[in-house]
């Protein structure tokens, strides 16, 4: 591979992980308890694995994972949340390096075309709420009440529901962003070729 085009892929991976910093912050709704709906802030870690493939998606979904963790301890207090060692390393795998990590398998099936990147972006966002939940149920023994009139001893059934309040927008707005993105043959081909 030519330096120079060493040199774009890094500058573009590093624009979009930006990108995705950026938008993390525009918070359409917030969960009491973490989590919140963002405005499409995944959609640029899954265009990097739909141009660059996967092995990129999934390094840059790490490197994207590492920022998103330092803003859970400077922003969020993660550090001041009372969790044990075992819990802390546990929630910080879970709810920050594979959660986030993860997206960048999206390109998956890019091959496909615009409904393999649709595939592999709700993947991408399914297989980020799989590990919500596992946290949830692990980490935190999330039970009790959600809203007025549903409660549950059931952490399975709490962190599902819990979890897929935000990650269910989530999942709907990323979508949308990417079939917009990729629906116009222009910025579809501008997108993809390298």
């Amino acid at each position: 591979m030519k330096t120079s085009s060493k040199t774009k892929i890094i500058t573009t991976s590093s624009l979009l992980i930006a990108m995705a910093t950026v938008l993390s912050f525009i918070k359409v709704w917030n969960m009491p308890w973490g989590g919140s709906v963002t405005l499409m802030s995944m959609v640029p870690i899954t265009v990097i694995s739909f141009k660059y493939g996967v092995r990129r998606g999934l390094f840059c979904g790490f490197v994207y994972s590492l920022i998103q963790l330092a803003i859970g301890i400077a922003v969020d207090g993660l550090l001041g949340w009372g969790l044990t060692a075992g819990m802390l390393a546990s929630c910080v795998f879970l709810d920050y390096i594979f959660a986030f990590t993860i997206l960048g398998i999206a390109g998956i099936f890019v091959k496909k075309g615009l409904w393999g990147i649709i595939s592999g972006s709700a993947l991408a966002v399914f297989l980020r709420f799989c590990s919500h939940v596992l946290s949830g149920v692990y980490v935190f023994a999330s039970a009790g009440k959600l809203w007025d009139g549903f409660e549950t001893s059931n952490t399975w059934l709490y962190s599902i529901v819990y979890n897929g309040v935000y990650m269910l927008p989530e999942l709907i707005l990323t979508v949308l962003g990417i079939y917009i993105l990729f629906k116009a043959p222009k910025t579809a081909e501008f997108l993809l070729k390298e």
